[in-house]
């Protein structure tokens, strides 16, 4: 069987990622088609089956994907000594991070409903994972005296929605570069967990 023109599996699969991610997030997921995507990789539909057995298992790699080089990020990085200078760097390294991948930001938060049982499930273990590092954080420095956390799973959830939420106002090329940023969010998450 010939292969379809313009179509190599090393080029064709990630523009085939590339293009569902940004139709899941400007369209949303519902209204994204199989022909949809081939169309605008420039294939034809039936060559997309190669790459992936359907729609589901798309969005779902594409935030297995985004979850996994997350976590592969945070583990490359060095901890620092104290629960304050650890806090600083998941604050910094959180908004960093997300602002260079808006468009698997959005996919992976509001598209969340659309993950069968099994594939939510799996998503959802990453994002633990993910937490869990914070609230290990959170919880170190209660028991050192320099953070004061009623809480440290809702402490733990406030800061991380509150770090992704600048995806959805920050423009590059704005008032503020990405540092300034950091720096505004680091001394209200500081703010809000430090003992007084």
């Amino acid at each position: 069987m010939a292969r379809t023109t313009g179509s190599h599996s090393d080029i064709t699969g990630p523009r085939i990622r590339e293009a569902a991610l940004q139709l899941f997030a400007r369209h949303g997921y519902a209204a994204v088609s199989m022909r949809r995507i081939a169309t605008e990789v420039g294939v034809q539909a039936g060559a997309l089956y190669n790459y992936t057995p359907d729609k589901q298992n798309l969005l779902f790699s594409l935030m297995q994907g985004h979850m996994e080089e997350l976590l592969q990020a945070r583990a490359d990085r060095g901890l620092p000594d104290t629960a304050m200078a650890q806090l600083e760097d998941f604050t910094r390294f959180h908004i960093a991070f997300h602002l260079q991948r808006p468009d698997a930001v959005f996919v992976s938060y509001m598209e969340l409903r659309n993950l069968d049982e099994a594939n939510f499930a799996t998503i959802e273990g990453l994002r633990r994972t993910y937490e869990d590092q914070l609230e290990q954080i959170l919880q170190n420095g209660v028991k050192s005296g320099l953070f004061t956390v009623p809480d440290t799973k809702i402490a733990t959830l406030a800061v991380i929605a509150m770090l992704t939420g600048v995806n959805t106002w920050y423009r590059s090329g704005g008032r503020l570069s990405v540092s300034e940023v950091e720096t505004i969010y680091w001394d209200m998450v500081r703010k809000a967990v430090a003992a007084a």
